[in-house]
């Protein structure tokens, strides 16, 4: 029996004052009835007197059906009807906390979805979406009665028993809810609109079972609403979070919002001119305003400082066509002064979650500014309902009954991106379900879970074509290895590196990866990728035959999906005496990576340097020496060794933080010394990062103090500034290494520099100063 389902004899609690403010203004803002109190009274009536007779509706589903029929007008209503007459039978007697009938709740999940534009299907599967949990139904009498697509959803959203899973219960129903999903995205639907309810009626529970419930709807539910686009559910599952979590925090906003209630709304005369502007143009559209909900004037108040009138709200133009939106824009621009930094085009380019807007910002008379957002009248309705406007995606041609799972089985193939065709299956639901099957574990699924669905965006990265790396020797295989290049794009979520991008391609053939090149410039694995990027990854040309090649422990410091985590402490817990990245990795020429090599325009090194050809001699002669590129060593640097397998040794810096980890781990140190003319006569590349305060003409004069070091620049990059401060990175080229300590001084002594350190995860732990 689920939380909120009583038994007759058992007296329920005592209900508690509920936010109804909250609700009511996030409802009203949309525009949508909402199933209110004496609703759920008069339900809670009609449930008691049984259900109406055969040849009509009952009296409960009258405004359900009413609400259906306004978004699907051929909508079969008799399947409805004989699923209420099932669900209220299976629960009469059952009282909720509240004392209503139970049977209110599958009813208001259901004019939830309802609402939002769900078909028959997912309506009847929401009447029932208890039954099995809470009463003698069975699943096998639900298909014989329904059919399996009402089964599967059914199945998909009853909850595992505790007797049966004890503490594991609650990840492995999300596990098995997840897993459902892929093969049929209304399970979910249906999840989100059952726990809006439950959250609606949470006043009623003990307080701390209020914030266990709504620290598990915002880590995993409200994350899940967003990325299937239903913001109509995740907006007001906020709302609801925010005021038991933060319950001051919320009560300022309140107030916040109530004092400006009162006063004349900014927004209201932009609109009548914005309507005015359009009704010139001979431009059909409709121009709404569109309050804030709570959790966003929150945000706004905490970006901003302080909140103006036209803060708590935005307009929302809607049109027939998408060429109309554009019209609008071109009108707005014209007549009004646009922000122009708020400028942003969802149509062209749709966010992963099916979602399609332009968003501007124009400027009142007053000087008020006017967040604007321009969409169809269908964009509107998928921006609020997400999947659930799609209605049944999953619905044939030829009209035959096939349920979700067994079109993901028939259907379920990738296009020749590597992304699923049916919409339903995004890439951030499909990388869920990879790795969810490598994480047997209850704890680490809803550990990772919870961190996965933390992103609270995805990013597109294209990846480009190519064959054998130039200049490294290395090849860019598919996930079979075989040297052909993967081609298209791939979605990750926001912060991920080219670890992760590396993992999500090519499974545990990443491995292998030794490189990346992004935007056609060398990038370390570490580098974080922004929407947009190009990538080209490096993979050792000779994976298949080195056993030993691995990943680092330092992947783990840049992966930040789920699925790349997992893959290499699998394989670190397989490899307990590897400790860097495969053979060849120094041999990549990523930026960050110190490294000696020939001048710019000399022929490439070879990919496995020989004894001593880094410029050091260890007291292992025969061994092969290479550059650790996680410390970045250089002369005069004092140096130590560890022997790897393949008969490499890898020299890292003395203060290095993983010769600590090494000693510790009972690893034994192999002498290490420069040797050659100069101690250091030798060219080489390393990056630096120059910390400064913002000034006019920085970039020129660093620029200028390397030149005069007899450095030469292969790539540079400024970050955007940040409190008055600014990081520039510099990939530079000496002709002597033993020069670098002049030319960190140098730039030191640049006015408004205050530091310049190594490239290097050596730098959040020691100052790298020559």
């Amino acid at each position: 029996m689920s939380a909120e389902a009583t038994n007759p004899g058992n007296p329920a609690a005592p209900p508690q004052a509920a936010p109804p403010d909250l609700v009511d203004a996030s409802h009203r803002k949309r525009g949508r009835p909402r199933l209110e109190l004496r609703g759920l009274r008069r339900i809670g009536r009609a449930a008691l007197l049984g259900p109406a007779p055969r040849d009509g509706l009952p009296d409960a589903l009258e405004h359900v059906a009413k609400v259906h029929r306004a978004h699907h007008p051929d909508a079969d209503l008799d399947t409805l009807s004989r699923a209420y007459a099932l669900a209220e039978s299976s629960h009469r007697g059952q009282l909720r906390k509240s004392g209503e009938p139970y049977i209110t709740h599958p009813l208001a999940v259901t004019l939830i979805l309802a609402e939002l534009g769900a078909e028959t299907t997912t309506l009847t599967a929401s009447l029932l979406h208890d039954t099995v949990e809470d009463t003698d139904v069975t699943l096998d009498q639900v298909g014989r009665e329904f059919g399996k697509e009402v089964c599967y959803l059914v199945d998909g959203v009853t909850k595992l028993e505790k007797v049966d899973y004890g503490a594991a219960a609650e990840p492995e129903t999300f596990r098995k809810m997840l897993v459902a999903t892929g093969n049929d995205v209304r399970v979910m639907s249906i999840k989100l609109a059952d726990r809006l309810h439950n959250m609606r009626t949470l006043g009623v529970m003990r307080p701390e079972k209020q914030a266990r419930i709504a620290k598990v709807t915002r880590d995993v539910l409200i994350p899940l609403a967003e990325r299937l686009g239903v913001q109509a559910l995740k907006s007001e599952l906020e709302d609801l979070v925010f005021a038991i979590l933060h319950p001051e925090e919320y009560a300022t906003t309140r107030t916040l919002v109530l004092e400006h209630a009162a006063r004349p709304d900014p927004l209201a005369a932009i609109a009548e001119r914005v309507r005015a502007v359009l009704g010139e143009a001979d431009i059909d559209a409709e121009v709404l305003i569109r309050p804030r909900h709570f959790v966003s004037v929150h945000r706004v108040r905490l970006a901003r400082g302080t909140v103006t009138g036209a803060d708590l709200g935005r307009l929302l133009v809607l049109v027939a066509e998408d060429a109309d939106c554009y019209a609008v824009l071109g009108e707005l621009h014209t007549c009004f002064t646009p922000v122009v930094s708020e400028f942003k085009d969802f149509i062209a380019t749709p966010k992963f979650n099916l979602y399609q807007s332009l968003h501007t910002a124009v400027t009142g008379e007053g000087g008020a500014i006017a967040e604007t957002l321009i969409r169809t009248h269908q964009m509107h309705r998928v921006a609020e309902a997400g999947v659930i406007a799609l209605g049944n995606p999953y619905a044939p041609a030829d009209g035959a009954d096939t349920s979700g799972a067994e079109r993901a089985a028939a259907e379920g193939s990738a296009d020749d991106e590597g992304e699923r065709v049916d919409p339903t299956q995004p890439g951030w639901l499909c990388r869920l379900l990879e790795w969810q099957r490598a994480t047997p574990d209850p704890d680490t699924f809803w550990t990772s879970l919870r961190a996965d669905l933390a992103q609270d965006r995805e990013i597109t990265v294209f990846c480009a074509a190519g064959g054998f790396d130039d200049e490294s020797g290395a090849a860019e295989p598919d996930a079979a290895g075989t040297g052909t290049a993967v081609t298209g794009t791939v979605g990750l979520p926001a912060g991920a590196s080219c670890v992760d991008a590396a993992y999500a391609l090519y499974g545990e053939g990443a491995h292998h990866c030794i490189g990346a090149r992004v935007n056609g410039r060398l990038a370390t694995l570490s580098t974080v990728l922004c929407d947009g990027d190009s990538l080209h990854l490096l993979m050792a040309a000779d994976s298949a035959a080195d056993s030993a090649a691995g990943p680092s422990p330092d992947w783990l410091d840049h992966a930040r999906t789920p699925a790349a985590r997992l893959a290499i402490s699998r394989w670190l817990a397989a490899h307990p005496g590897a400790e860097t990245a495969p053979a060849g990795a120094a041999d990549a020429g990523a930026a960050g990576a110190f490294q000696p090599c020939a001048a710019p325009g000399a022929a490439a090194a070879p990919r496995h340097p020989g004894p001593n050809a880094a410029g050091l001699s260890t007291d292992l002669p025969d061994a092969t020496v290479r550059l650790a590129g996680c410390c970045t060593p250089v002369p005069p640097d004092t140096v130590t060794g560890f022997a790897v397998r393949g008969g490499f040794v890898t020299v890292h810096r003395a203060l290095c933080p993983v010769v600590a980890r090494m000693a510790a781990a009972g690893r034994q140190p192999v002498g290490a010394r420069w040797h050659g003319p100069g101690d250091g006569a030798q060219g080489c590349r390393v990056t630096l990062l120059a910390e400064a305060f913002t000034r006019p003409h920085l970039l020129a004069d660093l620029t200028e103090a390397i030149a005069a070091e007899g450095a030469a620049v292969v790539a540079a990059a400024v970050e955007p500034p940040r409190e008055q401060r600014v990081r520039h990175t510099y990939t530079l080229h000496l002709p002597d290494a033993a020069k670098l300590p002049s030319l960190m001084r140098a730039m030191r002594q640049v006015p408004g520099v205050f530091d310049v350190l190594r490239a290097g995860r050596a730098q959040s732990t020691v100052a790298a100063r020559s």
